[in-house]
């Protein structure tokens, strides 16, 4: 309930307002940030305006307010970030290049996976991730194989956590989804078939370095069941080229 936020510091306050933004919250009003953030009105009016002010918020003309161009810059900056993205650029428009298909490189921000980099394909697939989104882990091809070899505190988390069917074709059982993420292991990729969005299916790799996993190599198309294996050794070759990058 806004206005609980006696005995909060200014910083937490800020913190929590900038928060209130998700991948389902793109745009709110003062009153819902008021509100997700835990702050009375009058507070949030102030520190979204000094927000505004520096760049870490906009305005927009409906009155909504959104994440600012000055947040995303400052999180380019985190290493996890600046060198991936940097080493893995290259493969990617190779990927493309070669399928004309849109290619994700992605890593897992706690229980989500953050998209680092979007290539857009020529074809007619729908797309609902960008540059900066971040998504469910269970629906997503990069985001099951991030899920899959995420520590277990984190699988059992997602799992057993509320599983959102975003198709009818979305895989909501704990059991199931465990099963495919067991497989995912095994087999060292990760498919969807229009479970984020209908008429949309992804394969995905992981990138894998001396430290473990570091972030998934994913293109989405139309269908896979004609060309899943000949992605899947592109998308491996690219991954072994941007782990030998960072390395």
């Amino acid at each position: 309930m806004a206005g609980g936020s006696g005995g909060r510091t200014v910083t937490s306050r800020v913190l929590g307002l900038i928060g209130a933004f998700d991948a389902t919250h793109r745009r709110l009003t003062l009153s819902e940030l008021a509100s997700r953030a835990d702050v009375s009105l009058p507070t949030a009016h102030r520190l979204v305006a000094e927000l505004v002010e520096w760049g870490a918020l906009v305005r927009n003309e409906d009155g909504t307010y959104a994440v600012g161009r000055r947040l995303w810059d400052a999180g380019l900056l985190a290493p996890v970030a600046t060198d991936l993205r940097s080493v893995a650029a290259p493969f990617l428009h190779d990927l493309y290049g070669a399928t004309l298909e849109t290619v994700h490189l992605a890593v897992r921000e706690d229980d989500h996976v953050l998209y680092l980099e979007t290539l857009r394909g020529t074809r007619n697939v729908p797309i609902v991730s960008s540059v900066g989104s971040r998504l469910p882990m269970y629906s997503t091809g990069v985001g099951k194989v991030l899920l899959a070899h995420a520590p277990e505190d984190v699988r059992t988390r997602v799992l057993s956590g509320p599983l959102r069917p975003f198709t009818r074709h979305t895989i909501t059982t704990p059991g199931l989804l465990r099963r495919q993420l067991d497989r995912v292991i095994t087999e060292g990729y990760a498919t969807t078939a229009e479970e984020m969005t209908l008429g949309a299916c992804s394969v995905a790799v992981p990138i894998t370095t001396s430290s473990g996993v570091v972030g998934s190599l994913g293109i989405v198309v139309s269908d896979l069941r004609r060309n899943r294996l000949r992605l899947v050794s592109a998308l491996r070759v690219a991954a072994q080229g941007v782990s030998r990058g960072l390395a």
